[in-house]
């Protein structure tokens, strides 16, 4: 073993020169990560290309004997990915996909507390746009990827790593294109990893549970068009588009869908049921989801399919009523529900609402198997009072795009939080910030993973 449990604290006390190193470094790495500006706006007039961090991964991992591949494709200059494998002992297993993407949301600056492309360790942080999503778990991969080629580790199945591009605007210059278009570059892998699980929550009198995600809900990006007659805004007119289409979104907006409870869920509910002892009744399941505290935004999410009008556009003028007007709506749909959300859609919204969307498919897994033991075990190294839980995740990561090439995908991005860190806020939130300890326990954890998965 490298490590041995310390009990004063219930994490390693780590005594692997190597992993030492990997332990030490990741902090750099993620603070250098985030210093590249990689902000996707979906525009390509507006957005910041990934090339210059993905240059960065391929030359840390060249410099340990990785031999690289740098992809893009070719539809928008400097989308970079970067795809790197390392060969295991037994080459007959299905090879282990660990993934990760290295663009990031937009930031406004004046709003954070400290510049969100700094990269700033402070309070015991590090703090900046993409510290959670999801540069850390880059530098994580980095570090342990490093680590195992530097010292010479064969794991027990091949690794391959991929670092990408897009995955904040859907993945079609990075994830989505690449299973299309080069699919060989992840031959044999059967099993995935990636981002949005393995970080942990801490329950009433400190039950420590860490989050292992085996589903994600579709995405759907919809838009919603009322074509009517145009006229002057000073005469009285009926046939106005804008009133049609506002009073379709009001319905849709406030409309609840029904409750629907899918394995990922019930397993959670009664996972965290076992450890705690609090019950979850589907007659008042929203209420009891309180008792969650600031994870309930996340479950809640994820026990009905969701739509919410994000954006309106009409008119051209103040005194022309428009012949067309057009809103945007995200939907978020369960697995197995998208018939059912079409049906309900339509009921919704009426005859005269025009509906086109872009999307992908719901993805989800079994809480079962050699890999979830592995993820469990190597917690377990760490934290001798780790429970893990399966859940859904509410939003979309590249897992839609690997799960098309037959890979069983998870989220398992290691990390120990502060009980009453509000962690989910922090996605795409202000202050993004990441604990210095959780990254180097996740390094650790990682590590462990990676060689015996």
């Amino acid at each position: 073993m490298s490590a041995h449990v310390d009990p004063e604290n219930g994490g390693s006390a780590n005594t692997d020169p190597g992993l030492r190193r990997a332990e030490d470094e990741v902090v750099e790495l993620a603070s250098e990560l985030i210093r590249f500006d990689t902000t996707n706006t979906g525009d390509p007039d507006t957005l910041s290309p990934e090339r210059p961090a993905a240059e960065y991964v391929a030359e840390k991992l060249g410099e340990v004997g990785f031999e690289t591949t740098y992809v893009e494709s070719g539809d928008t200059p400097g989308r970079g990915n970067v795809i790197a494998r390392l060969p295991g002992a037994d080459r007959q297993r299905g090879g282990l996909l660990v993934h990760g993407h290295l663009d990031v949301v937009p930031a406004e600056p004046t709003e954070w507390s400290v510049h969100p492309f700094s990269g700033t360790v402070r309070d015991g942080y590090l703090w900046g746009r993409g510290a959670v999503d999801m540069k850390d778990m880059v530098a994580m991969t980095l570090a342990s990827a490093r680590r195992l080629k530097r010292d010479g580790i064969t794991p027990q199945r091949d690794l391959v790593f991929a670092f990408l591009a897009d995955e904040e605007a859907g993945g079609l210059q990075g994830a989505q294109w690449l299973a299309d278009h080069r699919p060989e570059l992840f031959e044999g892998c059967t099993e995935a990893v990636s981002e949005v699980g393995g970080y942990s929550v801490t329950f009433e009198d400190g039950v420590r549970a860490y989050l292992i995600q085996t589903a994600e809900k579709g995405i759907r990006w919809l838009k919603l068009r009322v074509r009517a007659r145009a006229g002057h805004g000073s005469m009285v007119h009926e046939d106005n588009a804008v009133t049609k289409l506002a009073e379709a979104v009001a319905r849709l907006g406030n409309h609840r869908f029904p409750i629907v409870l899918n394995d990922s869920v019930r397993e959670f509910l009664d996972g965290v049921t076992e450890l705690t002892g609090w019950e979850f009744p589907e007659d008042d399941l929203d209420g009891a989801l309180a008792k969650l505290g600031n994870l309930s935004r996340i479950i809640g999410a994820t026990v009905r399919d969701i739509a919410n009008p994000t954006m309106f556009d009409a008119g051209y003028k103040a005194n022309v009523i428009p012949s067309v007007a057009e809103a945007s709506v995200d939907c978020r749909i369960l697995p197995g529900r998208e018939e059912a959300f079409d049906r309900e859609l339509a009921e919704v919204l009426g005859p005269e609402v025009e509906r086109e969307w872009v999307g992908l498919p719901p993805v989800e897994t079994r809480f079962e198997g050699q890999l979830v033991e592995s993820m469990s075990r190597s917690l377990l190294t760490e934290d001798p009072a780790a429970h893990t839980l399966p859940y859904m995740m509410s939003g979309g990561t590249d897992a839609k795009s690997f799960s098309r090439l037959g890979m069983n995908c998870f989220g398992f991005a290691p990390l120990r939080l502060p009980p009453d860190l509000d962690f989910s806020a922090l996605f795409h939130g202000v202050d993004e910030r990441v604990p210095v300890d959780g990254l180097r326990f996740g390094t650790r954890v990682l590590d462990h993973f990676l060689r015996t998965a």
